[in-house]
């Protein structure tokens, strides 16, 4: 009998199961040498879908089965035959369509098949009960498991001092599998030839010494055109030379600190490619919290590269990397390509979220888990970590700290304002196990911070206490000043207080206005500060990362320390005047976003009253390590997150990935009658939506368009002005079905402040 594997293709061929399972088995392999795993990547191919022999699921492919178990069969034998080394195989097996369950021993006997099932009412039942039909018909399809395995990537000695460690093993063996399977599959429902399964082509190799000799030549054109102080360049000159210099050593870890507006962004690439082609990484992944950085990072990068090494040299994982509207084949051809490599990582440049990447490295679904494997012998760079929750710092850092170690990746940590994660090695150790140690790359003698004294820091000269009238009269006495305040509420009280002469000239920036609304008031004040007019911005915290805006003067409520030097970076940006003002002040009715803000806002606050005028360098390094380090003691890290720790410690997979999230809030999008090009965009949206469903292509042209709010409760008012972006959701009408909606009153969306419900209760903070 011919055993199959999958249904039919479009052109009507069965996949043979031995053909699967050895062609699953190659790529696994392939896959696993990095992570020194090829021997039971090839294992966990081979019996991946060993229960597909019974006739079961035979009959299922017909159509007469359904609610099949076709992974337990092969987990069970991996772990019977290869025993303690066999723990990984069987794991990877079971995982890769319920997702990784737990290595705990308890949790392992579980998987005997000949107890599975049985008395527990559940819906799903064995291809076949007897595992020697299956391993007889294995063997008579020409397929042989090897007698012993002699190494395994999970050491179950090792899981009392490093859990993490062990389960990262796992998931990479598992990456490799599940990437492996998905390959494989593809190709089969890819066929347009009787008897030639269609392989994709797989993703160019990262030449590092050509794409450095671009990357100088397009900064040395950067520096000659630049409108740039001396000084500035100087400092960026300085930084990448510490970069370049810092690539010699071996792979590892590394921080880089450096001020807002030194040239981070291509002093690490620097670095990266460098450090490439001395040591021979196969790719770089970029890790950037926040999509309006990402857009930017990706724009620069491609204006570099993409001319030489084509389009696929880069590829973007994120939310907004959907689907490209294109009209030729070979354009159609290129658009399918970078969404395939995005799926595994498949690239020499990686440019991703920092939810993606730290989520995935604590994921244990297969569609998360499958890239992981290309992180090996990688590089990874996160900048802005100073996003990082304090509550996830122990496990993150860990988790990183044993990507280094034992996968030969090496990882760059990146910021203006450096968290003194170093002091945390104690912590780390006696909690996880692991050992945090850095190098910094810019040497103490360098003195970036020395060089550039762009502002000076000063707290509001009136009482403790300022109110939002006092505020709104000194921002008018201003000529050109930015104004960061910590809610919407307050961004909101505050400008409306501006009146003439200033407020033609006057603007308000919050979350509350969709990003093509943020955008275009973005450039109305960017032409304002060119042109030396009169302008005054009032925003949210959503202008101090990845915004390109200097100002003279930077007005900024009272924040964790690492936020104000965000608002810092806004002042004198470029360097051209001596000094910028950046004034710290607290308002009257004083209130923050949530409990971690408010905590870092005290810790500045209590700074403050300890050095009082003699903290006026915001840039300078000592001080947030004072920072970080007290908020640190104030927050016993080993106490936060206990689920976290305990799922770790317990090597529950599924329980790690469900309490490991960088996002809490339980948001949802909904798109606002705004138009920055006079065309309904809203209608047209809406009527697609109707038509075609909430597809990639159509998420990416909604985004711009879309604010994001909490979860409404059943009796908030908002639900009556939300309708769902498709109509197969409209008789439902549950939140949790679709994310996406239309917000039905117009006249809730003001054209200079944003979506203002009637009960605003829902509005992100």
């Amino acid at each position: 009998m011919k055993y199959l594997s999958h249904t039919e293709n479009d052109i009507r061929e069965f996949n043979l199961l031995k053909e699967h399972l050895s062609e699953v088995a190659e790529y696994a392999g392939k896959y696993a040498r990095n992570i020194n795993a090829g021997d039971e990547a090839i294992i966990a191919g081979l019996l991946h879908d060993l229960g597909k022999y019974g006739d079961k699921f035979q009959a299922r492919l017909r159509n007469k089965e359904r609610g099949i178990d076709h992974w337990s069969a092969g987990a069970w034998r991996a772990l019977k035959k290869y025993e303690i080394k066999g723990i990984a195989i069987a794991l990877a097996i079971q995982g890769h369509h319920i997702g990784l369950l737990s290595a705990h021993n308890d949790e392992l006997r579980k998987m005997d098949i000949s107890k599975l099932y049985k008395g527990s009412g559940a819906t799903l039942k064995l291809s076949e009960e007897d595992l020697n039909i299956l391993l007889k018909r294995f063997e008579e399809d020409g397929l042989k498991l090897p007698d012993k395995l002699e190494h395994s990537i999970f050491n179950q000695q090792n899981v009392s001092q490093k859990p993490s460690a062990e389960m990262l093993g796992i998931r990479m063996l598992f990456s490799a599998l599940v990437d492996a399977d998905f390959i494989a599959t593809e190709a089969h429902f890819n066929a347009v030839e009787p008897g030639k399964k269609l392989f994709r082509q797989e993703g160019r190799n990262l030449d590092a010494s050509k794409a450095m000799e671009f990357l100088n030549r397009y900064i040395e054109n950067l520096s000659s055109n630049s409108s740039s102080s001396r000084v500035m360049k100087e400092m960026r000159t300085k930084l990448r030379s510490a970069c370049v210099k810092a690539a010699e050593q071996p792979p590892g870890l590394f921080t880089l600190t450096a001020p807002t507006g030194s040239g981070k962004t291509l002093s690490m690439l620097s670095f990266a490619l460098e450090h490439a082609r001395l040591h021979n990484k196969e790719r770089i992944v970029v890790v950037l919290p926040y999509l309006s950085i990402i857009e930017q990072t990706a724009r620069i990068y491609r204006e570099i590269f993409a001319n030489v090494f084509g389009e696929d040299f880069i590829i973007e994982n994120h939310s907004l990397a959907g689907k490209r509207e294109v009209e030729q084949k070979d354009e159609r051809d290129l658009r399918s390509k970078l969404e395939y490599l995005a799926e595994n990582w498949d690239a020499p440049i990686v440019i991703t979220t920092s939810v993606q990447l730290l989520e995935s490295l604590h994921s244990n679904r297969s569609s998360a888990c499958r890239k992981l494997h290309r992180l090996a012998n990688s590089i990874i760079m996160l900048d802005e970590v100073q996003t990082l929750p304090l509550n996830l710092a122990l496990p993150t850092l860990t988790t990183l700290s044993a990507l280094s170690d034992r996968f030969n990746t090496t990882v760059l940590l990146s910021t203006a304002t450096q968290p003194a994660f170093a002091h945390l090695n104690e912590m780390i150790k006696n909690t996880l196990g692991a050992e945090w140690n850095p190098k910094e790359i810019v040497p103490e003698d360098a003195g970036l911070f020395d060089i550039i004294k762009r502002t000076r820091l000063q707290r509001n000269p009136s009482d403790d206490k300022t109110s939002w009238e006092e505020l709104a009269e000194q921002l008018i006495d201003e000529h050109q000043a930015l104004c960061i305040v910590n809610i919407k509420r307050h961004a909101i009280q505050l400008y409306d207080l501006l009146t003439n002469p200033v407020s033609q000239h006057s603007y308000h920036l919050s979350t509350n206005m969709c990003p093509a609304h943020r955008k275009e008031v973005l450039k109305n004040v960017q032409q304002h500060l060119k042109r030396e007019e009169p302008c005054l911005l009032i925003s949210t915290q959503c202008v101090e990362a990845g915004v390109d805006i200097d100002f003279p003067s930077v007005y900024r409520a009272m924040a964790p320390l690492d936020s104000i030097a965000q608002a810092a970076g806004r002042c004198n940006r470029n360097g051209k005047a001596d000094s910028g003002k950046v004034v710290v002040f607290t308002p009257e009715d004083n209130c923050y976003p949530d409990g971690a803000y408010e905590q870092g806002a005290s810790v500045t606050a209590m700074l403050f009253n300890k050095y009082g005028e003699e903290l006026s360098n915001i840039e300078n390094p000592e001080l947030f390590e004072e920072y970080f380090k007290t908020l640190y003691s104030f927050n016993k890290l080993e106490d936060k997150n206990k689920e976290l720790l305990e799922a770790i410690k317990l090597l529950n997979f599924e329980n790690t990935a469900k309490e490991y999230k960088l996002i809490r809030a339980n948001t949802i999008n909904v798109i606002v009658p705004y138009n920055t090009d006079k065309t309904d965009i809203y209608q047209q949206l809406k009527i697609e939506a109707q038509s075609n469903g909430v597809k990639r292509d159509w998420i990416k042209k909604a985004r711009p368009y879309a604010v994001s709010i909490y979860m409404p409760r059943d009796d908030d008012p908002i639900r009556n002005y939300l309708e769902p972006a498709h109509p197969d959701y409209i008789k439902r009408y549950k939140m949790t079905d679709e994310r996406w909606f239309f917000y039905t009153d117009a006249s809730h969306y003001n054209d200079l402040k944003g979506l203002i419900p009637p009960d605003d209760q829902c509005i992100i903070a």
